[in-house]
Order: structure tokens, then sequence, then C-alpha cells
């Protein structure tokens, strides 16, 4: 009864969803204001039946209740318990799950910020998070039950979680990653209520800034740690393919990023406001497109959790519900929304416009290397794929442009900028990122242009806002925290520049044949292939590589690769050996067993791989940090009061 108790508390979600949407949509005038505030018990019971609904689902795994399909299908007996409970969301079913409860807890949030926001207008808010909410719910009750039962026909014990699921990595990446793409659904709510409320202002910029700050730094996050995922758990050594899933997180995350800066612009100025509804719009779209794109089946990826034509059926339909309704919406209110307010070319807000374009653009180009073999497939019936060369020959010249952006914005001035506050930066500080720039090539080997290129732009990044920081603290004038937030943002994207440069371009990769005593050298070390062991996992048993590496001028170290073959399933998994370093990554991973006692092994040089994921990190804390911004703190009563008011008059 366990099961359908959890069945049942989902369910009764699903009615305070649909209730509270309707509550949030049609309590408008004055007389109905305990209605509308009633939304918020509606909301709070949500979340209460979803983690209850989520507690069951982790109760079955915990306890091996394989009468549930979802469990004796992503599950063992021998499964440790911490892969027990991340198994809930290891496959498709308890994914969707963890997304709604995810979506809860972002409602939850922002009922505790409630008293900051018009009432009227916070109503708006949750109504819309809530039709989004009952959507999910029955996208899960109807398609993608997690309490579905196996009765009578209960196997003896689970099927097991894929080999490559059984990570630290699922523990922590799905929540993240759910967490930045549901969070989008805040900002879009947001959008919505201020066409419903013909209010799109500065007061509804500087509400959905924190929000989107949040989101995109959990997204930031997510992404980041799935690429490390990969890195260390495939054995290929890769950290990001362009693959159709990695394309789906990354496009809202290009999205976001364009919003954070338009919603600085129309809350400062008052500008960008169609540009700005536009762009929260579409990154929540394309949270709901990757949800499609992953759960559907219709491009290929190790990502995908199901080809169910069903399933996607309904995402797709959802899909376009969401995306048409809130275009039709904008259409008819966001015609009129024009600011008067104007700029000159060297100001704040016109890099700004270009910082934006570049990563529209940049959006549009994944979304196209993404989606075009989908259209080339229903065409012509063959399949296409579009691989990395096509992405980085627009990524490249767009980051470099996004780079000289990035250093021009927060040197500038709003409205207007003189060539004297402009020219260190051109005169100062980037002579001396091109130096930088220079020396750090000339230790490059092969030498490439790109490389110069991106090394000089992210030198010009960090030199010029160090600079500005160095000048902020001579002039001792107190900075917000926006401020910083943005700085240390800035300086995660020049050192992820730096990393996604080097790496790429001066890895070494080399598949040698090695017996036990062999010796072979990887750049300037020596490695010595002592031979294999067997170990015992607690689910596994593995041939264990022992590798002896012996670095020039420094003492040596073991790198221990596995093969490992799982007793459930039988699955056989590879698990690389890793020394990591702030300069540089040793990666040995074992292949196939060759003749007698020789071994397939593929060897690794990665050299500031970790600069990628550091600052991504950067960038995260960053976006963190500006949402502490004294701006962002709660309204004061009288303010509220009066919006308030304004708002019960225009009903």
């Amino acid at each position: 009864m366990i099961p359908e108790f959890g069945q049942l508390s989902l369910a009764l979600s699903a009615c305070l969803a649909l209730a509270s949407a309707v509550t949030g949509f049609t309590s408008h005038h004055p007389s109905l204001r305990l209605l509308r505030r009633s939304t918020v018990s509606m909301v709070v019971g949500q979340f209460v039946l979803v983690a209850v609904s989520f507690a069951v689902l982790l109760w079955c795994f915990v306890t091996d209740d394989f009468t549930v399909a979802y469990v004796a299908n992503h599950s063992n007996s021998l499964l440790p318990w911490q892969f027990k409970v991340s198994a809930a969301w290891g496959g498709h079913e308890g994914s969707f799950l963890l997304w709604i409860l995810i979506m809860s807890s972002w409602m939850l949030a922002l009922i505790s910020r409630r008293h900051s926001y018009p009432e009227r207008f916070f109503a708006r808010v949750l109504g819309t998070m809530s039709v989004l909410n009952l959507g999910f719910i029955c996208f899960a009750l109807f398609t993608s039950n997690p309490f579905e039962r196996l009765i009578p026909m209960t196997p003896l014990d689970g099927a097991d979680l894929n080999p490559l699921l059984q990570d630290f990595g699922l523990i922590v990446h799905p929540p993240l990653l759910y967490a930045g793409y549901v969070g989008l659904a805040v900002p879009f709510a947001f959008a919505i209520a201020a066409l419903f409320e013909n209010r799109v202002d500065s007061a509804w910029a500087r509400w959905s800034r924190p929000w989107t700050n949040f989101a995109w730094s959990f997204l930031t996050l997510g992404i980041a740690l799935g690429s490390w995922w990969a890195y260390y758990e495939l054995g290929w050594g890769g950290w990001w393919f362009w693959d159709p899933v990695e394309n789906a997180s990354f496009m809202p995350w290009l999205a976001a990023t364009a919003l954070i800066h338009s919603l600085a612009v129309t809350e400062k100025r008052g500008t960008f406001k169609s540009w700005t509804l536009l762009l929260a719009i579409a990154g929540f779209s394309l949270s709901l497109l990757g949800a499609f794109i992953v759960r559907s089946g219709v491009l290929t990826s190790v990502h995908s959790f199901a080809v169910d034509p069903e399933r996607g059926m309904y995402i797709l339909l959802f899909l376009a519900a969401v995306v048409g309704g809130s275009l039709t919406l904008y259409g008819l209110r966001a015609v009129g929304q024009r600011a008067d307010v104007g700029f000159k070319v060297m100001s704040r807000e016109f890099f700004m416009l270009i910082n934006n374009v570049v990563l529209v653009v940049s959006l549009a180009v994944v979304l196209w290397g993404t989606l075009a073999p989908i259209g080339y497939e229903a065409i012509t019936g063959d399949r296409i794929s579009i691989g990395v060369p096509f992405f980085n020959l627009f990524f490249v010249p767009l980051m470099l442009a996004l780079s000289a952006a990035v250093v021009l914005v927060p040197v500038l001035n709003w409205k207007r900028t003189g060539w004297r506050v402009i020219k260190p930066v051109f005169t100062q500080s980037l002579p001396l990122a091109a130096v930088i720039g220079a020396l750090a090539w000339f230790n490059t080997d092969p030498k490439s242009l790109g490389v110069l290129a991106a090394l000089m732009f992210a030198a010009w990044i960090v030199v010029s806002h160090l600079r500005d920081v160095w000048l902020r603290r001579r002039k001792a004038r107190g900075a917000p925290w926006a401020y910083w937030g943005m700085t240390m943002a800035h300086l995660g994207f020049a050192m992820s520049m730096i990393g996604v440069a080097v790496t790429s371009t001066q890895s070494i990769e080399e598949d040698v044949r090695m017996s036990p005593d062999d010796v072979t050298t990887l750049g300037s070390s020596e490695v010595r292939f002592l031979g294999v062991r067997e170990v015992q996992g607690p689910n596994y048993i593995a041939q264990q590589g022992v590798f002896l590496i012996t670095p020039p001028n420094s003492e040596s170290y073991e790198l221990l690769p596995e093969k490992r073959r799982y007793l459930a399933g039988g699955n056989v998994m590879t698990e690389a050996g890793i020394q990591g370093g702030f300069l540089s990554d040793t990666y040995i991973s074992l292949g196939e067993p060759l003749n007698g006692e020789a071994w397939a092994v593929r060897l690794h040089q990665k050299p500031f791989v970790r600069w990628v994921w550091l600052g991504c990190l950067l960038m995260a804390l960053g976006g963190v940090l500006a949402v502490m911004d004294v701006r962002y703190r709660k309204l004061r009563q009288r303010q509220l009061t009066a919006a308030n008011a304004l708002a019960e008059g225009r009903a």
C-alpha cells in the first residue's frame, strides 16, 4: 500500500495545483483578496504532497521493493545504499518526479519572499507556476507513473542501475541541473505576470533578477558537474562533445546569461523591455525543449532516458502550449513596451546589447546544430550528424567578440561615456594583456593563432577587471555586492576560456599496447605498467591496472584504472585513473586485454583542463554573490502598500 500512497499524494498535489492556478488568475477583484491569499496555502500543500510522494519513492528503493516496476528496472539488492537513493532519479519516471519536487521547492522559496511583491502581481506569478506544475504532474501520472506495480510477476531481484550512473555524479549532477532548468520558470512566471498586469518596469526587473541569478548559478554548476562526470567516468578523456543533450542544457544557459544582462539594463535604464520579456520566455521554453530531447528519443544520445513516442508527444504538446500561449500574450501586450531613453554607441547599454546579440547568435547556432538533423531526417529519410567542427567554426569568433564586450561593459557609463574613461582599457590594459598572452602562447606546442587570441582576450578581461577593482579601492568607494558578483563571474569566464583553449589544443593522447614492466613516456613523464590485479567491489569485480608515473624532478605516484564487471547484469565499465593538478591532469584508462598479459592502454595529458570547471565555479559563485546586493532585500512596507493600492485601483 505504500507505493499507492505515494501515487495518491501526487494525484492530490495535482488537484491543489489546479486550484492554485485558478485562484491565482481569477481572484482579481479587491473583494476576493482572501481567495487570492489562499493560493499561498495551496502552494505549500503542493510542496508537502509532492515531497511525501518523493519520500515514498525513496523508501521503495531503500527497502528493495521490487513489486514497483521502476525500482525493479533501476536497482538491485547488491547496490550500495547511496546509489539506491540516487537511483530514484536515475531513470525517466523518477527523474521527472525530482523535476516536480524541485519545481514545488522553487514555489515554496517564492512564498518565503511574498511580502516583497504586490499581492495581486504575486498571485499571478504563483498561478503561472501552478499551471506549469500541473502540466508536469499530469505527465508523471498519465505517462510516467513511478509507482506502477509488477504484481503478481514480481522479480526476485532488480535489473540493477546502469553502471554509468553508479557514481557520485548521479547524486549531485541531476538535482543541480534540474534546479537550473526549473528555476528558469520563475523569471518566466514573472514575465507572464508582468504582461497580464501591464507592469513591465524597473521594479519588475529588480524582482526578477535575483531569481534569474540563482537559476543561472544552479544551471552553471549542473553543466560543469556533468562535464566533469563525463570526463572521469566515460574513459575517453573528453569534457564536452556537443552531444544533443549537452546542447539542450547549454541553450537555456545562453538564454539565461543574456537575460541577466538584459534585466540589468531594464532595471537601471528602463530599456530593452520587449527584449527582456522575450528572453525570459525563451529561457524556460528551451528548458522544456531539453526535456523533450532527453525523453522523446528523437536524437541519439548517451543521456537519453527513453525512446518513447508517447512521452515525447506529451512534452511536445505541452511545449507548444507553453510557447504558443506565452508568445501570443507577448504579441498582445508587449507591443507598447518601448522606452524613450536613448543612448550613444560608447555606452554601457550599447555594449550590453552587443553582448546579448552575441549570446543569442550563439544560441541560434547551437539550436540549428541540434535540431537540423531531425529536420533533415524528416524530409529525406536519411540521417546526418553535425559535429565538433561545425560548432567550433562559429563559437571561436563569437566567444572572442563576447570577451571584448565583457572587457568594456564594466568601465562604461550608462547613456554616454567619454574617451577619457575608456582610453586606459586600450592604452594600458590591452598592451599588458597582449604581453601576458604572448608569453603564455610561446610555451604552447603546437602553436595556434586561435589559442593566442583566446589567451590575449582572457588576459585582457583579467587585467581590465583587476585594474577596475584597484581603482575602486584607491578611491575608497564602496562597491555593491552586485559589482563583486559581476567581477567574479567575468574572471570565471576568462578562466574557463583559458582552460578550453589550452586543453583543446595542447592535450596529448596516446593509444599503446603495454605488458607488465613495459615503459613508455607521456609528455615529460615516464609511465611504467606494473601489471593487473583483481579487486572486489561492493557489487562488481574489477581488473585493476597498476601504473607508476615518474615526472621529471618529482616523486613517483601510482594510477589505478579499472575495468569493472558488475555482478547483477554482467555489464562492463571503464574507470579511469586520474592524477589531478591545477596546471595539468595525467589520465590513464584500460582498454581491452590483448594476447598474453598485454593490454590496450589510453594515456592522456590534459593541461589546464580543471580551469574549465574552476571557472564555472567562479561564475556560479558570482551569480550568488550578486543576489546579496542590498537592492534585492525586502521592500519597505510603505512601498508595497502603495503598489498594492495601485494594483487594486486598476482592477
